[in-house]
């Protein structure tokens, strides 16, 4: 039987196609009644639709060639004989996939914080690993005897029981302590791989400080304890408590390395080499100590500043190790420059500061040895104007320095211009006072240099005041202040009430706390006019005319200007006057002995004591302006009675004032742990009394006692005071509060 042959094909017009499709397009959208469209139409539609298909569309379709064509049975479309195969087309294979060989799969790299945390927690199981003794881990027993060195409860360091193997464990011990990640451990959301992960850190931490001390060789072995052992045959691990656990680290030093030769390059050329050699010291055969190295280039350096080598310079230290025979090679790449003396000192805004105030600052004049101290110190004094914001000091070479002479460095000051000027203001309230408002403006460098221009006001309850001051810092010299005050002032105390007007000028040497001095002093003069009212019942106002020459001469051998922790203290101001009253001349002096010492007890407490003594002598009292009389009491002198509340009075009980004072003090000073050491506690107890003859006396004495509270701060202490008298007066006040900055005394 002959295969069929594949159909013919030919290509159909587009005509041809529409032809055959119509009549059923016709029957779809044309009713049989439908008579829509024109006998009248185109050419081209009346030959593609004839009148007859208008009139008869199913007879009319039926008649086309479409109709004509015979439908084939779907039966033998779908018989596989009745497929012929495709020609011209190109075999195509497919391996059947049974037959194909695949490749390997390569497994996947694990992810590194799954592969890390895998890791963590197998070294934990290994750390966590016991002997039989439940509760012992690896590398305990390594050192037998060990002494042990705690740093805390969870965390110990075991030593060789023979200090010599050791002698710096304690200062192994305190850096490693300040440094371990362990330290912290034991936290709610700590786990057992953070234990591990932190033990390891902490092993190479304590062989990093080992190595400070020059211990190359030393071997650390890490151990934990703390926790129960594993049951046996593969049963759940019993559960950790990680505030139990500890880790304890055995640590065999080794043998300690030694310098075998130390470099510091051109020093050996210098006039001065021994003693920079000496500075640095450090020698071949010390042992190896990374602090010393550090400590004694510090140490080097300032020596070369100190020495007159202005423009030294010292690089960093490289230390060479040497495993093979336990030595080290320290070399410090040092370049001298040669020795200076000081030039002279130009200021770069001459105008403001000029060169010439600036050389009365500095602590040393041209000539001078080159000393880098002085230069910090003349940077610091500058600063302490309060008229520059940043000032920066730096030498230069005028002449160079040969082998037998020194050179000229002079002194380059650079400055940058603070705020001149400064408005302040002041308001307060105390119960033997009442209110006090004070206000002032200031122009600090008014008149170059450092001339200050101050207006001051106050306005209170008993006290209103208006006055001018003019200052000039470091007159004629360092720390000298020459001051001129004129002001007008009305008071109103228990003792009397005042009307007066005052110009005094005072040339002083002063202390600072730059640079606390052991010697000051102060001389000057004082007119001033009063009118005065004693409070006591019957008296009259007075006009005085007063004029006197206060002086001043200090010792201050304390060790601190603020908070005194050890010295003593002793000051003298004496101060001769002539007073004139309705016609009626009078001379007088007016005596002050201040003496106060401070010995540490413990390093916690410092006892401190004081005593104060006055006299008038050559007058009686009567003859005496009211405000220029001895009082006592209040937050500088006896604690716990008000101002002016000890001492003579009259009979409405006002205080009248004496020619003679005498005053006691005695306080602890006790720090405390509170606020990183910053608040201390002061019991105190004062007394003193105030006499109506010239020579100090005990009689009538007041005493006050109480509690203080300190709190340090970089500028000094806060002080606050509560004292109570013990032997009141009728009207005293039981309670006395006292505030101001820095100790009493």
């Amino acid at each position: 039987m002959a295969s069929p042959q594949p159909p013919r094909t030919r290509s159909t017009a587009p005509s041809d196609v529409l032809r055959a499709l119509l009549p059923a397009v016709l029957l779809a959208i044309l009713p049989q009644s439908s008579h829509a469209q024109t006998r009248d139409a185109d050419q081209a539609l009346e030959d593609l639709i004839p009148d007859s298909a208008l009139d008869d569309p199913k007879a009319w379709a039926n008649q086309t060639d479409a109709a004509k064509v015979p439908v084939p049975d779907p039966s033998t479309l779908l018989s596989p004989d009745a497929i012929e195969p495709l020609t011209g087309i190109p075999a195509i294979t497919l391996a059947w996939p049974d037959a194909s060989e695949l490749p390997p799969i390569a497994p996947l790299t694990p992810d590194p914080d799954i592969g890390e945390a895998a890791e963590q927690a197998k070294a934990a199981g290994q750390a966590l690993a016991s002997d039989a003794d439940p509760g012992s881990g690896r590398g305990i027993g390594q050192i037998p005897g060990a002494s042990l060195l705690p740093i805390t409860p969870q965390l110990v360091l075991a030593f060789p029981p023979d200090e010599a193997a050791l002698p710096e464990r304690e200062a192994v011990t305190q850096r490693f302590g300040a440094l371990a990640a362990l330290r912290k451990f034991g936290n709610e959301e700590d786990n057992l791989a953070q234990l591990t992960r932190r033990a390891r850190q902490d092993t190479e931490l304590l062989q990093q400080v080992l190595r400070v001390y020059g211990y190359y060789d030393a071997e650390v072995f890490q151990s934990t304890t703390g926790y129960a052992a594993p049951v046996e045959g593969g049963g759940p691990a019993p559960a950790i408590d990680l505030k139990k656990v500890g880790v304890r680290f055995d640590i065999r030093p080794g043998p300690r390395y030694t310098f075998s030769r130390i470099s510091l390059g051109d020093i050996a050329l210098q006039r001065d080499a021994p003693a920079l050699t000496r500075a640095f010291a450090l020698s071949p055969g010390d042992p190896v100590n990374s602090d010393r190295i550090v400590a004694e280039r510090d140490h080097l350096i300032t020596s070369l500043g100190e020495g007159g080598h202005a423009f030294a310079k010292v690089g960093e230290p490289d230390l060479s190790i040497d495993h093979a025979d336990r030595t080290g090679d320290l070399t410090i790449p040092v370049t001298s420059g040669g020795q200076y003396v000081m030039g002279e000192v130009h200021s770069s805004l001459p105008d403001y500061l000029s060169s010439r105030h600036l050389s009365r600052i500095a602590r040393f004049r041209p000539g001078d040895p080159y000393r880098r101290s002085r230069m910090d110190d003349l940077r610091q004094a500058i600063l302490a104007t309060g008229l520059v914001s940043a000032v920066t000091v730096t030498p230069r070479e005028v002449t160079p320095a040969a082998e037998a002479q020194p050179g000229v460095a002079d002194v380059d000051v650079t400055l940058s211009k603070a705020p001149q000027r400064t408005i302040a203001g002041l308001i307060g309230y105390s119960s033997g006072e009442g209110v006090r408002v004070e206000a002032s403006w200031e122009n600090r460098n008014f008149f170059p240099p450092e001339g200050l221009v101050r207006f001051r006001g106050v306005v209170g309850t008993r006290e209103q005041l208006l006055g001018a001051t003019y200052r000039r810092n470091n007159f004629l010299g360092r720390d000298q202040v020459f001051t001129a005050d004129l002001y007008a002032q009305t008071r109103r105390t228990d003792a009397y009430q005042a009307r007066t007007l005052s110009f005094s000028a005072t040339y002083e040497k002063q202390t600072t706390l730059i640079f606390q001095k052991a010697f000051v002093w102060s001389a000057g003069f004082e007119l001033l006019a009063t009118s005065e009212l004693p409070a006591a019942p019957g008296s009259t106002r007075t006009t005085y005319f007063i004029g006197a020459l206060p002086l001043r001469g200090a010792y201050d051998g304390s060790n601190d200007l603020l908070d005194p922790k050890r010295g003593v203290r002793v000051s003298l101001r004496l101060s001769p006057e002539i007073s004139i009253q309705n016609g009626l001349r009078s001379s007088y002096v007016r005596a002050q002995l201040d003496a106060s010492a401070y010995q540490p007890i413990t390093s916690r407490i410092v006892l401190a004591e004081r005593v104060r003594l006055g006299t008038i002598p050559g007058v009686n009292v009567n003859s005496i302006a009211p405000s220029r009389r001895f009082y006592a009491g209040g937050g500088a002198s006896v604690r716990g009675f008000t101002y002016q509340g000890v001492g003579p009075r009259d009979a409405l009980g006002n205080p009248s004032g004496g020619r003679s004072l005498s005053e006691f003090s005695l306080e602890a000073r006790v720090q405390t742990g509170l606020m990183g050491g910053a608040v201390s506690l002061v019991p105190f107890v004062d007394a003193g009394t105030v006499g109506t003859t010239a020579s100090p006396t005990v009689n009538g004495l007041k005493v006050g006692a109480g509690i203080g509270l300190r709190y340090q701060t970089s500028f000094g202490p806060i002080r606050l005071d509560l004292g109570t008298p013990l032997n009141p007066s009728k009207g005293d006040s039981r309670i006395g509060v006292y505030v101001s900055l820095g100790q009493a005394f």
